[in-house]
C-alpha cells in the first residue's frame, strides 16, 4: 500500500437511515440478508481490509442496540465508536467525521451497500492518497433523459460522460472535515446536498476523482434489492 502503510485510515459507515421504501417495521440496516443483518456485510468487509478503525453512525437512540446486537456478538474489533446521526445524511456524516478525528484518510460508506469488495476498498484508499478526494462509481448503462417541469424529455446527456456514483467515497481527512465545517456555516450551503463529493466540490477547490467500481455494489433501497444483493453475495461466495 506504499504511503498508506504509515497513515491512519478510518471508515465511517452510515446506518442511520429510516428505510421507508423497504415497507418494513425493521430498519433496513438490521434486516436479514444472506443469514445476517444487512449492516454486517459492509462491516465484515472493512474488518478484513487495511482500514484501521471503523465508526458506525446509527439513528439517535440506537447506539446500544447496535452494539449489543450487531457489533459485540460478531467481534468487530475495528469498530471503535458508535455515534448517533442526524436529521439528514450530511448531518450523520459530520458526526462520523468528528468521531474519526486523528486519522489521515477517511472512507465514507453507506451501510446499505452490503456487496462491498476488498478490491473496491483498496481502490478507494489508493484514490484518496493520490488525489485527496475520490468516489467509487460505474459508467451508466442506460440512456438518461433530463425532464422538463411537465414530465417531457428536455435533453439527452452524452451517456459516455455519465457515471452512477456509489460509496465508499474517500478523502484526505483534513480536506473533507474542513469542507463539512464550511458547509455548516450557513443553511444556504446545505441545499441539495446528496453526497460527500458534492460537499468537497462546492466547499473547496479540490477536484474529485472518479474511480471505477463494481456494478454489484448496489444500495439496498427497496424489497426487490434484497433478492438482488443476496444473489450477488451468493455468486461471490461460490467463486471463493
Amino acid at each position: 500500500m506504499g504511503e498508506t502503510d504509515k497513515r491512519k485510515i478510518a471508515a465511517v459507515v452510515l446506518a442511520a437511515g429510516k428505510g421507508t421504501r423497504m415497507k418494513s417495521s425493521i430498519q433496513k440496516q438490521y434486516m436479514e440478508l444472506a443469514g445476517k443483518p444487512l449492516l454486517c456485510h459492509s462491516l465484515d468487509a472493512f474488518e478484513r481490509s487495511p482500514v484501521d478503525e471503523v465508526i458506525v453512525v446509527t439513528g439517535i437512540g440506537e447506539e446500544k442496540f447496535c452494539r449489543e446486537t450487531i457489533i459485540n456478538p460478531r467481534g468487530f474489533s475495528k469498530v471503535t465508536k458508535i455515534v448517533p446521526g442526524g436529521k439528514e445524511r450530511y448531518h450523520s456524516v459530520y458526526e462520523g467525521l468528528r468521531a474519526a478525528a486523528g486519522c489521515d484518510y477517511v472512507l465514507i460508506h453507506d451501510g446499505a451497500r452490503p456487496c462491498l469488495s476488498q478490491a473496491v476498498i483498496l481502490a478507494a484508499i489508493e484514490g484518496a492518497v493520490q488525489y485527496s478526494a475520490c468516489v467509487i462509481g460505474v459508467p451508466v448503462k442506460d440512456t438518461i433523459k433530463v425532464a422538463d417541469d411537465h414530465g417531457f424529455a428536455e435533453t439527452t446527456p452524452d451517456r459516455s460522460r455519465l457515471w452512477q456514483i456509489q460509496t465508499p467515497q474517500a478523502f484526505s481527512y483534513e480536506l473533507v472535515f474542513q469542507a463539512y465545517e464550511k458547509l455548516f456555516q450557513s443553511l444556504e450551503n446545505q441545499k441539495g446536498i446528496t453526497d460527500d463529493a458534492m460537499v468537497v466540490e462546492q466547499m473547496t477547490s479540490c477536484k474529485v476523482k472518479l474511480i471505477q467500481g463494481e456494478y454489484s455494489n448496489i444500495k439496498v433501497t427497496t424489497p426487490e434489492d434484497i433478492a438482488v444483493a443476496e444473489a450477488f453475495l451468493n455468486l461471490r461466495k461460490s467463486k471463493g
